[in-house]
Parts: structure tokens; C-alpha cells; sequence
């Protein structure tokens, strides 16, 4: 199997990027190599200078900001940046990955997403920016995921929530967190039981659809 994980450098893509070295050829891309998920012109570079085909594709990038506590927190030019890093970007990345997915067999491609991303699972407010990225990301990947099964027939475009995984990204925030390399390991798992079927859905690191 060959994979490629976007966000190599980082706690659980650099997780990702061990476990998968194990099974196959492995290709990694971080700001290490240029690239800048808000920038188009570097993501085109720094994509499309790959070739061959990948059987998996992880984009597990992200930027929390500084969540807001309350709507007077709330920053538009902060806001702006959330969707640029943490829903265009990956967007930007399957723009320009997908010709690298086969056709003849399955492939993944999945985004590392968050539970406070869920519209109906939201019961305690705040964090305005951070769930709307997310969110936004949840529809970007659905509905890409409508057009990729019309050439890509075996396909899975999933958004995934690790859980709370211990990295800096969390360093102040959440409890119970899990190693980054235990968090790879059980959203691989979840991922090779998925089909294309299931293929524009949202789920967690125990492989449960996680609501809209």
C-alpha cells in the first residue's frame, strides 16, 4: 500500500506517518517542505509534484487559534483564518491530490475533523470559529465526495474525529487525552473498515457516524 500524509510533521500526522511506514511506501508533506495549506500556489507546487498513485491520502492538519469563550470574543479576521487552515486547505489538497487516487480499486482519502464540529452535538457554545471550520470542513468533504464517486467508484472520502490526542495542539485543553500513536492506530482501523459506501460520512475514532 502507498499512502501519503499531508501534515507528516505534527503529533498525530507524524503518528500516522510510522504506522504507515510499516505497511508500504510512505510520502510525507509539512511546512518542513514548503508547504502552506492557505496557499494555493504552494499546495499546487508542493501536490503536483507527486506522481504515481496513493491508496491513502490522510490530510491531518489544523489550527485551533484561540477558541472564543463567548461572542464577544469573537474576531472575523481570527474566524477567516480557521476556514482558510482548517477547511479550504484540505480542500485545496484533494483539489489537487484526487488525480493521484487509482480508479481501478479502493482508495481513502480522509480529514482529521472534531465532534465540536457537529451542529446537533453542540450543548455548550463557543469555540464561533473553530466549530464553523470544522463544520465547514464536514460539508466541503460530503460534497466532494458526491463528484470523486462519479470517476472514483471505489473511493472513501471520510472526516474523522480522533478524539482528544495528546499533542500541543491540546496542550491547556480537554482530559483523557490519547497518545498520538494509539489515536493513529485506531483510526486506521476505523478506515479499513469503511466502504465506499459510507463514503462522505463523519465519523469517530470507534468507527460510530458522528451527527451532522
Amino acid at each position: 500500500m502507498r499512502s501519503l500524509i499531508v501534515g507528516a510533521s505534527g503529533g498525530i500526522g507524524g503518528a500516522f506517518y510510522r504506522a504507515l511506514a510499516q505497511e508500504g511506501d510512505i510520502v510525507g508533506l509539512s511546512r518542513s517542505d514548503g508547504l502552506d495549506l492557505t496557499d494555493e500556489t504552494s499546495v499546487e507546487r508542493c501536490v503536483g509534484a507527486l506522481e504515481g498513485q496513493f491508496d491513502m491520502i490522510v490530510v491531518a492538519t489544523g489550527s485551533l487559534g484561540t477558541p472564543e469563550k463567548s461572542i464577544k470574543a469573537f474576531d472575523a479576521q481570527a474566524f477567516a483564518a480557521q476556514i482558510a487552515v482548517n477547511a479550504a486547505g484540505p480542500l485545496l489538497v484533494l483539489k489537487h491530490s484526487s488525480r493521484l487516487l487509482p480508479r481501478d480499486r479502493r482508495s481513502v482519502f480522509a480529514v482529521l475533523s472534531a465532534r465540536v464540529g457537529s451542529i446537533s452535538d453542540n450543548r455548550l457554545g463557543g469555540w464561533y470559529s473553530y466549530r464553523a471550520a470544522k463544520a465547514a470542513l464536514n460539508q466541503l468533504l460530503h460534497t466532494a465526495s458526491i463528484e470523486i464517486a462519479r470517476s472514483h467508484r471505489q473511493a472513501v472520502l471520510v472526516a474523522l474525529h480522533p478524539g482528544t490526542v495528546d499533542t500541543s495542539f491540546t496542550a491547556g485543553f480537554g482530559h483523557d487525552k490519547v497518545p498520538p500513536d494509539a489515536a493513529a492506530e485506531r483510526l486506521l482501523a476505523v478506515l479499513s473498515l469503511l466502504s465506499p459506501s459510507q463514503s462522505g460520512g463523519f465519523f469517530d475514532y470507534s468507527g460510530k457516524a458522528v451527527p451532522w
